[in-house]
C-alpha cells in the first residue's frame, strides 16, 4: 500500500514537472531568428544565399519575409525546405512509463538525450536518403507563431519566381513515353524515400521498443550508472548511441557502426576494422561508419580561436551536427552564418506520437524555424560527429579534416587527431573479453564515469 501511495506522488510530481517545463519552454517557437542578406548561410555542408540589392536582415518568421524579393525566394525557400527536412526531436509528455521509474516525461533533464538524437537521424539520413533528400511536404508545416514565414507566403514567391524564369526560355517538351517514365521513376522514388523517412522517426519513438528511443538510451546509460531524470553530458551520450547502434536488431540497420573517438583521438584502423567487420547476414561487406568525437572547446568557457575549424566542419557534407548547447541546455547544432551558429532546440514539450501506427502523423518531428546563437555562447563541451559511407570515404574525410585541424590549431595541440593504428598499439585498448550481458568494459565504465563528473550539467 505504501508503495502504490509513492508511485502516486511521483506519478504527480512528473506531471507537475512535466506542465512546468512545457510553460517554461512554450516560447522557443515565438521568439524570431534574423539573418543577414549579405552573407552566406552554411546547413550541414550546404551553402545556401539570400543575397540582395537592399542592405539589412531577413527575419526567416514574421510578416517582412513578404517584402524579400523574388530574385532569392528560391534560395530562401531551398533553405527553409532542407532545414525542416531534418528530423526534430524534442521533449515529449505522457509516453509510456521509463522503467524503474514513474517517469512519462523527459522535460527538464533528456535535452542531451535528444540532441544525440537527432545527430543520429542525420547520420542514418545520409545513410538512407542522401544529403540532397527534402521531405516534399516541409512547406506545408505551419509555424506555431500566426505571423510567422507560412508556406503560402514561400509559394507565393515561389511561383511569381518560376513564372519569370518560364517567360524567358523555350518550354522543354517531353514525349508521351519520356513523360510516363519520369512520373513512374519519380513516383517509385519518392515512395521509397518515404518509407524510409518514416522509419528513421520509427526508431526514435517514445517507446520501449523503439531501437533509438528513449527508453532503450536510459537502458543503455545505466550500465554507465546513469537512470531516468539524470542529466547526461554529450560524451556519455556518444557512448550511449554507440552501444544502441550495436544492439539494433533491425536488419535495416546492419549496414551501420558507430565509433567513438577515445581521449580526442580517431584510430584509423580501429574505425576500418568496424567498417569491415561481418554483417549479421553472413555477408562479407562494408560498413558506413558515424564518427562521433567529444571533445572541449576550452577550458571553463569556450575559445574563440576554435571558431573557424567548427565553421569549417558545418561545412563539410558528410557532418552530421554537433551535440552541445550553452550551460544547462543542450542544442543541436546544424549550421552557422557569420559567428552564429544555427541549432535545432529540443526545449520543446510536444504530446506523445505512437510511431507504430501506420500514417503516424509526421508534422511534430519536423521544426518549423532555425534558432541562432552566438559561438561565444556556446559551452565547451560538445561531441562532433560525421558519417562516411565507405572505408574510402573515411580515408579522404579524415585526410580532409586533419588539414583543417592543423591549420586551425595556430602552432597549439589540435582539437583532435586521426591516427594510424589501433588504439591497442597505443596501450590504450580495451580488454576484448567481456561477458554477453555487460554493454560498457570496465575501462568505458571509468572512462564515461569521468565524463560525467568532468561535463557541464545540461537541463
Amino acid at each position: 500500500m505504501e508503495a502504490t501511495g509513492t508511485d502516486e506522488v511521483e506519478k504527480i510530481k512528473s506531471k507537475f514537472m512535466s506542465a512546468w517545463n512545457n510553460m517554461k519552454y512554450s516560447w522557443v517557437l515565438k521568439t524570431k531568428t534574423y539573418f543577414s542578406r549579405n552573407s552566406p548561410v552554411f546547413l550541414l555542408g550546404k551553402c545556401y544565399h539570400f543575397k540582395s540589392d537592399e542592405s539589412g536582415e531577413l527575419s526567416t518568421e514574421g510578416s517582412n519575409f513578404d517584402k524579400i524579393n523574388t530574385e532569392i525566394s528560391g534560395n530562401v525557400e531551398e533553405f527553409r525546405k532542407d532545414f525542416i527536412s531534418r528530423i526534430w526531436l524534442t521533449y515529449r509528455e505522457e509516453f509510456p512509463q521509463i522503467k524503474g521509474s514513474a517517469l512519462t516525461t523527459d522535460c527538464g533533464w533528456g535535452c542531451t538525450l535528444r540532441t544525440g538524437q537527432m545527430l543520429l537521424a542525420q547520420g542514418l539520413m545520409l545513410h538512407f536518403l542522401g544529403r540532397a533528400w527534402v521531405w516534399p511536404d516541409a512547406l506545408d508545416i505551419e509555424n506555431s507563431d500566426s505571423e510567422s514565414w507560412t508556406a503560402h507566403t514561400v509559394k507565393k514567391l515561389t511561383a511569381s519566381f518560376e513564372a519569370s524564369l518560364t517567360a524567358e526560355r523555350e518550354p522543354k517538351i517531353l514525349s508521351n513515353h519520356q513523360e510516363r517514365t519520369l512520373r513512374r521513376n519519380c513516383g517509385d522514388n519518392e515512395m521509397r524515400n518515404e518509407i524510409y523517412h518514416r522509419k528513421i522517426i520509427s526508431w526514435f519513438g517514445d517507446s520501449p521498443l523503439a531501437a533509438f528511443g528513449l527508453h532503450q538510451l536510459i537502458e543503455y546509460g545505466k550500465k554507465s550508472g546513469k537512470i531516468a531524470g539524470d542529466w547526461y553530458g554529450p560524451a556519455v551520450v556518444a557512448h550511449i548511441l554507440r552501444k544502441a547502434v550495436e544492439e539494433a536488431r533491425d536488419p535495416e540497420l546492419q549496414g551501420v557502426t558507430v565509433y567513438v573517438a577515445q581521449d580526442c583521438t580517431v584510430y584509423s584502423s580501429d574505425v576500418i576494422d568496424r567498417q569491415c567487420s561481418f554483417m549479421d547476414s553472413g555477408k562479407t561487406d562494408t560498413k558506413a561508419v558515424i564518427i562521433l568525437v567529444p571533445v572541449r572547446l576550452g577550458g571553463e568557457r569556450t575559445n574563440m580561436d576554435y571558431l573557424e575549424f567548427v565553421k569549417g566542419i558545418l561545412s563539410l557534407e558528410y557532418c552530421v551536427g554537433i551535440i552541445g548547447g550553452k550551460p544547462k541546455q543542450s542544442y543541436y547544432f546544424a549550421g552557422f552564418q557569420d559567428d552564429s551558429l544555427i541549432y535545432m532546440d529540443p526545449h520543446y514539450c510536444q504530446s506523445f506520437v505512437d510511431v507504430s501506427i501506420k500514417d503516424f502523423p509526421l508534422e511534430s518531428f519536423h521544426c518549423p524555424s532555425p534558432k541562432k546563437m552566438s559561438f561565444k555562447k556556446m559551452d565547451p563541451s560538445c561531441t562532433i560527429g560525421f558519417y562516411c559511407r565507405t572505408v574510402q570515404d573515411f580515408e579522404k574525410a579524415s585526410e580532409e579534416i586533419t588539414k583543417m585541424l592543423k591549420s586551425s590549431s595556430k602552432e597549439k595541440y589540435p582539437l583532435f587527431t586521426f591516427v594510424k593504428g589501433h588504439s591497442r598499439d597505443y596501450d590504450f585498448a580495451s580488454s576484448p573479453l567481456r561477458e554477453e550481458n555487460d554493454l560498457f568494459s570496465e575501462d568505458e565504465k571509468k572512462r564515461l564515469k569521468r565524463f560525467s563528473t568532468e561535463e557541464f550539467v545540461l537541463l
